[in-house]
């Protein structure tokens, strides 16, 4: 199979948009497999929409093992053409000021990626050429293989900077993207808008396909990936159950990593998708998980389905183990506030959540569980995720936290704080957990489970 790396010279060069028109194009094509760098959970929804497989994130921050993050590539691109895989940020952007701490770079070095830039055009024609030789100069581990330059006004502008990097570096220019209003996607903090909450989305898709397709040389593209013979080596000693867990996924939840997903159906979990939204009562399960969301955008629907909310409660109630991210705390908790509103939520957890006009969290952080949780006994120590724009608020002196997170750049301890609630089998977090994270987690995480279903 073969993999090349889309990133950007800067977050809004127009690397997932060419990515969208190129996933598209090829996928007419032959089969192709998407990638995401870094915990980015809405850009993969696109990728999956437009190729028909379910798109992986490749974050080496969630996954440090890294025979584990090769494996889970090179398994993943195995019985595919192509893997397509979108960069995140700029090329050199990652924690703190180390080019190479979780950086699109770091993953390109480490999985042998070629690179191929994506540059705004707009305001600039020479200039570009100085960006290029910049980008390549900075890191020389780092193979840029070509250069596409977004937003250009006409092909002669774009002559003018194809000209002018070809002349003062050796990479080549191999297309463009021309700078059209109807090709743009909404964004909500500091992300596109998920697809399906956006109108005429395909014809949005096809509209930049058919750019690429008219702009962009795709075949020196193919010509520019690179070969893995390498065969996928599975590091997992998986531990085997058969318990049926249920998923909410719908419009509010949908968060959720591909691959732990698969995960749980190897290790032999029965999953049941339910939605909290839809549906007037829990399915016939063993334990319930929350991925993260958008719970706001549809706080009146979670809130009215009254059959649902009190199922989920004596579920709680019963014993039966429930494991919620982000969007999750915020459903399990009494109410939630959206400026002056008030919705009435599950009730598990004594307090409420409530939206704030700025991101409350944001970015990697290390873990310590305090207290013994379904994530593991005090002391184990863990890495994950937090994206929110919500405060939990407790209202009980008998809630406490199980868990501190530190933010750690370049080496130093920027923000502590805790957070993760456990009552009863239910443990709930803004954290965003990746299963795959060592060779450990998952297994301890599915015993844990087990022994709470036995005792409830």
């Amino acid at each position: 199979m073969r993999a090349i790396l889309l990133a950007g010279a800067n977050s809004g060069s127009g690397k997932t948009t060419v990515t969208l028109g190129l996933l598209k194009v090829l996928s007419e094509k032959m089969a192709v497999q998407p990638y995401k760098i870094g915990p980015d959970y809405v850009d993969t929804k696109f990728h999956s929409r437009i190729t028909g497989r379910p798109s992986r994130n490749i974050d080496n921050f969630l996954i440090p093992d890294e025979d584990i993050l090769k494996y889970l590539f090179l398994k993943n691109t195995e019985d595919v053409d192509i893997g397509v895989v979108e960069g995140v940020m700029g090329l050199y952007d990652g924690l703190g000021s180390d080019k190479d701490a979780f950086s699109t770079s770091a993953i390109a070095k480490l999985l042998h990626l070629p690179v191929i830039l994506v540059v705004d055009g707009h305001g600039m024609s020479t200039s570009v050429a100085a960006i290029v030789k910049g980008y390549v100069a900075f890191d020389p581990e780092v193979n840029i293989c070509g250069v596409i330059i977004n937003n250009i006004m006409g092909k002669t502008h774009f002559d003018l900077i194809k000209k002018a990097v070809e002349r003062y570096t050796d990479i080549p220019v191999i297309g463009y993207l021309p700078r059209d209003k109807e090709m743009s996607l909404p964004s909500r903090q500091l992300g596109l808008v998920p697809d399906k909450e956006i109108d005429k989305v395909d014809e949005k898709i096809d509209l930049v396909a058919q750019h690429i397709s008219e702009t962009v040389d795709v075949d020196r593209i193919l010509e520019l990936t690179n070969s893995y013979d390498e065969q996928a080596t599975d590091p997992l000693q998986l531990y085997q159950s058969s318990l049926r867990i249920g998923i909410a996924r719908d419009e509010a939840f949908n968060f959720y990593y591909a691959d732990n997903l698969e995960l749980m159906k190897k290790a032999g979990l029965k999953i049941v998708f339910f939605s909290p939204i839809h549906d007037q009562q829990l399915p016939e399960v063993d334990a319930l998980y929350f991925g993260g969301g958008y719970p706001e955008e549809f706080a009146r629907e979670l809130s009215e389905n009254v059959s649902m909310r009190t199922a989920i409660k004596e579920f709680s109630a019963s014993g039966a183990p429930i494991y919620a991210e982000c969007g999750g705390v915020m459903y399990l908790g009494d109410a939630l506030m959206i400026r002056d509103d008030r919705f009435e939520m599950v009730g598990v957890l004594s307090g409420h959540s409530e939206m704030t006009p700025r991101l409350k969290k944001f970015g990697y952080c290390y873990v310590d569980v305090t207290n013994d949780c379904l994530l593991g006994t005090q002391g184990t120590q863990l890495v994950g995720h937090e994206f929110h724009h919500s405060v939990f608020t407790v209202e009980s002196s008998d809630l406490k936290p199980v868990l501190e997170m530190k933010k750690v750049r370049d080496g130093e301890v920027v923000d502590t704080w805790t957070g993760g609630y456990q009552v009863g089998n239910t443990f709930a977090s803004y954290l965003h957990i990746h299963f795959y994270q060592n060779k450990v987690f998952f297994n301890n995480l599915i015993q844990r489970l087990e022994l709470a279903v036995n005792d409830s």
